[in-house]
């Protein structure tokens, strides 16, 4: 990317609306946006003051394009650290383009995807992980992942990886130090000291790399997957859990023939429900096909809701209910499962009786009784689903890591310092742990940017909308 030049993107979501903004960032953005606007008090635009708003019209000659608010942001105080200017005009998408097009004959070009937020990086506004942390804001959908990105965007991960950093850079300094004088054989670096350095930077990465499977969860959702024989209930649990008729009910063995799958948020957490095909033999073609894929899905959720017909629990043998469990147990033992047997709303007393006694069979832990018609036990449900997550840290406002490349360079950076760790107690020479520790070093840089190359770069800008 040319960082010297003006650019310019509508920096509102696409469409017509009530307001739309275009952004401008570049030296010559405040010269570009004077000469065609008008104040509505003959003021100069270039003469204004940062941070100030004006009312006027966006003119080409004779031909007025539409009546605007214009904010100046001038450097080294805005977003990108250049000029930045903002024109917040009516949303018309014909206004929109007609005021974008005007600005690129008059010496602005189109922004690439991030290129607002990539030249704040380079300008030295945000580190890597924060400019990284605007994403995430933008692409937040739950309360919980709004917390972690903004966290993040005011620079709680970087600064406690900066610090870290910085203490081991210090003693790296002292380690090549001694190198200088290898032959008087001195030691600057107190190692008793470097130890209890590297024995807390090992606990905090590894409470940081522990953290990143919270954090996937809360970036991405929970899936949860619904299974059971035909008829028990599924789709009416789905819709039950999302308040709405998302899936098609009836008394029709195998109707749900393919996947379902919907969002819900409980908490600030987000979970994603799949309703899958009922399990049963069967020799239609189709409904196989759905029955493969329920286990496919099984294989991808990380929570697996097994659901009973309560009444067919007393018909049945229990026995074959928990052979059904011990079989999916036995294929997927990571992942928590969740008994729940519905139509409970459906026995009367001597067949709740039987019902118990049967459930006493089973003897499984994590068991729910639920009416899925009258919402009954849907509660219980979505708090044992609550319970998998671990929201401690995020309660306690402590640093969770979200994103799998800093996930990555945290994983690389322990190897490294358990390497350097290793080296100290086995009185290695300064030259090969000097080695470990710069790779090190190197990899925290990786994280806050201070290590780059243009393809990194262009790989985290490119997933950016373009106005940011």
């Amino acid at each position: 990317m040319i960082h010297q030049e003006t650019i310019v993107a509508l920096a509102t979501p696409s469409g017509a609306g009530a307001v739309a903004i275009i952004r401008m960032s570049g030296n010559d953005a405040i010269s570009i946006a004077s000469e065609v606007f008008q104040s509505v008090s003959g003021k100069d635009l270039s003469q204004q003051k940062t941070h100030t708003i004006h009312l006027g019209t966006i003119v080409d000659g004779t031909k007025v394009y539409d009546q605007v608010l214009v904010s100046i942001f001038k450097n080294p105080n805005s977003y990108t650290g250049e000029n930045v200017i903002e024109i917040s005009c009516h949303g018309s998408t014909f206004i929109q383009q007609q005021i974008i097009q005007l600005l690129l004959r008059k010496g602005c070009r189109m922004a690439q995807p991030g290129e607002f937020t990539l030249r704040a990086f380079l300008n030295g506004k945000l580190d890597l992980s924060q400019a990284e942390a605007v994403a995430d804001l933008i692409a937040s959908d739950n309360e919980a992942s709004h917390q972690i990105a903004m966290q993040q965007m005011r620079g709680g991960f970087s600064s406690e990886i900066a610090k870290l950093r910085e203490e081991l850079l210090n003693f790296a300094s002292l380690i090549e130090l001694e190198l200088d004088f290898a032959e008087e054989d001195v030691e600057f670096a107190d190692r008793t000291q470097f130890h209890n350095l590297l024995n807390r930077i090992e606990f905090v990465l590894k409470r940081l790399i522990d953290s990143f499977a919270v954090g996937n969860v809360i970036k991405n959702g929970i899936p949860v997957a619904i299974v059971g024989e035909p008829n028990v209930g599924k789709s009416t649990l789905l819709n039950a859990l999302l308040n709405e008729e998302r899936a098609i009910v009836s008394d029709i063995a195998g109707t749900t023939r393919d996947t379902i799958e919907d969002e819900l948020v409980i908490d600030g957490i987000g979970f994603r429900f799949i309703d899958t095909a009922g399990i049963r033999e069967t020799k239609d073609v189709v409904e196989s096909i759905g029955i493969k894929k329920t286990f496919e899905k099984i294989e991808q959720a990380q929570v697996v809701l097994f659901l009973i017909d309560s009444l067919q629990l007393i018909i049945e043998n229990e026995n074959t209910v928990k052979i059904e469990i011990e079989k999916i147990k036995n294929q997927f033992p990571q992942k928590p499962l969740i008994v729940v047997t519905n139509k409970i709303d459906k026995l009367n007393s001597e067949q709740r009786i039987q019902f118990d006694n049967q459930l006493s069979i089973i003897n499984y832990q994590l068991l729910i009784e639920i009416s899925a018609k009258n919402k009954m036990g849907i509660d219980e449900l979505k708090n044992q689903l609550l319970s998998f997550v671990n929201t401690g840290a995020l309660r306690n406002n402590e640093t969770i890591v979200t994103n799998t490349r800093h996930y990555d360079s945290l994983l690389k950076a322990l190897e490294e310092i358990q390497k350097v760790k290793f080296g100290l107690n086995s009185n290695l020479p300064s030259d090969l742990m000097a080695i470990d520790i710069r790779q090190a070093l190197y990899y925290f840089g990786e994280i806050t940017g201070e290590v780059t190359n243009d393809e990194l770069l262009g790989n985290i800008f490119a997933n950016f909308c373009i106005g940011k």
